[in-house]
């Protein structure tokens, strides 16, 4: 149990860092660049998986049961994009059907898929 509070710990700090270059990212181009809201957070979402990745490869999940780093990516994407189709639907659903402003919609959206990324990528590793 102790293990798996410390793994959730560093992966809110982890997540947190992504977090930021995701939200920079959507907001820099959406206000700055005039990029559509969707479009922004697609790209937000892309850049803030990376980072995550990587930093988890490094400070979160270090006893992986599936020992090919290219094959940890490649189910990393695959979760990424489950997360990615969850963060668009409700994205879109929250500001083009309920009117909500991009930002605030975002907030919400992220618990949700932070929560997904979390527990499918945990299960790639040792508990």
């Amino acid at each position: 149990m102790k293990a798996l509070i410390l793994q959730t710990f560093r992966y809110f700090w982890v997540a947190l860092v992504g977090l930021v270059v995701d939200f920079g990212t959507l907001v820099l181009l959406t206000e700055v660049f005039n990029v559509n809201y969707l479009l922004s957070t697609v790209c937000g979402f892309l850049l803030g998986l990376l980072v995550n990745f990587l930093l988890s490869e490094r400070f979160v999940f270090s006893d992986p049961k599936v020992r090919s780093p290219l094959l940890r990516f490649g189910l990393s994407a695959l979760i990424g994009a489950i997360g990615l189709g969850l963060l668009t639907l409700l994205m879109w659903t929250q500001v083009d059907v309920f009117g909500w402003n991009y930002i605030l919609a975002k907030v919400f959206a992220t618990v949700f898929v932070y929560a997904w990324n979390f527990l499918a990528r945990r299960v790639m590793y040792a508990a």
